[in-house]
């Protein structure tokens, strides 16, 4: 059993362009969460610092650490990998501190099936209409129609695994959002009622892929 001055674990979850990495940082200043950085072999945007964003890999030492078993979870996401180093996610975790984690189902299953001796909180963002995702995904440096369309694509196929997180939230305004998942962990932490409403989330995803 996990200590409790331990501390907790909290994942994000979404399909691209609802807004996750945003609201990690959100949670990571005001609540103070470590965020887990993860390695990854794809290419920085202009606005990503190595080391602070992502550790940039080639796939050769991605492939690398693999081999040696570094990593909690890993996955192939857009013909890129990703994958978050178990070290130093426990060393925080030891030391009393919150671990917040952006990364896909794959790696939420991953961490999931691990059954660390952490508490663990899952999320999966939503947007509140494919229209609202297609505007984000299009405004983002992704000016290719092509790869817009892709995100659009496998946004059909992410959404299918909200069943499998704790929450899911939508966001729709930014702020509100952030409220109602620093909320919702405040209420796991402190095991207090919330007014989590499934069978709303369950209509909302209906219309999502309608």
């Amino acid at each position: 059993m996990s200590d409790n001055k331990d501390g907790i674990m909290v994942i994000l979850s979404s399909p691209s362009g609802a807004g996750k990495t945003t609201l990690v940082k959100l949670l990571s200043e005001n609540k103070k969460f470590k965020i887990s950085i993860s390695h990854t072999t794809r290419k920085a945007r202009n606005i990503e610092e190595e080391g602070k964003d992502y550790y940039f890999v080639n796939e050769d030492r991605f492939q690398e650490l693999i081999i040696k078993e570094e990593f909690l979870e890993y996955a192939k996401v857009f013909n890129n990998y990703y994958g978050t180093s178990s070290s130093p996610v426990k060393q925080n975790l030891k030391n009393s501190k919150n671990v917040i984690f952006d990364i896909d189902w794959q790696g939420a299953d991953q961490i999931k099936n691990k059954k660390l001796n952490y508490k663990l909180i899952t999320f999966f963002i939503l947007p509140p209409s494919k229209q609202v995702l297609f505007e984000r995904l299009s405004n983002r440096d992704m000016k290719d129609k092509l790869i817009v369309d892709e995100r659009m694509k496998e946004f059909s196929r992410d959404v299918l695994h909200w069943i499998n997180y704790d929450y899911v939230v939508i966001n729709d305004d930014l702020n509100e959002c952030y409220k109602r998942i620093s909320d919702l962990i405040d209420s796991e932490t402190a095991n207090t009622p919330n007014s989590y409403d499934k069978n709303f989330i369950r209509k909302h995803v209906e219309k999502l892929t309608f």
